[in-house]
């Protein structure tokens, strides 16, 4: 069986709401913070940390929808606090090589970008 491929032209296909979630700022950063690691995993502070400007709600919420989509997995130590550590599945690091694509060239061509504005 072949698996469907979406159309981003129909307002109707997921393909626009999974481009939604990955293409945010926080998204990419955090994908690049759990990359750096592999395969190793990171606590959320030390995410927070790496990931200046970030709120604790926003991180939170950046990673549930990580976790729910199969990119990130969780795992909590049952300690008092809990210890939670996240790191990227098989899925998530064949993410990070497109995501590593578009910030090379935002890098690249910011200058140009601020030029044209």
């Amino acid at each position: 069986m072949t698996a469907k491929r979406g159309d981003l032209f129909d307002p109707d296909c997921p393909t626009r709401r999974l481009l939604d979630r990955i293409g945010t700022k926080w998204t990419s950063m955090a994908v690049k913070v759990l990359a750096d690691a592999d395969p190793g995993e990171v606590r959320f502070a030390e995410l927070q940390r790496r990931m200046p400007g970030v709120s604790q709600k926003m991180l939170s919420t950046t990673l549930q929808s990580l976790t729910r989509d199969g990119l990130v997995a969780r795992r909590v130590e049952p300690t008092v606090p809990p210890k939670v550590h996240y790191s990227l599945t098989d899925l998530g690091r064949s993410l990070e090589v497109p995501l590593s694509a578009l910030r090379e060239w935002a890098e690249q061509h910011m200058a140009a970008i601020d030029t044209g504005r």
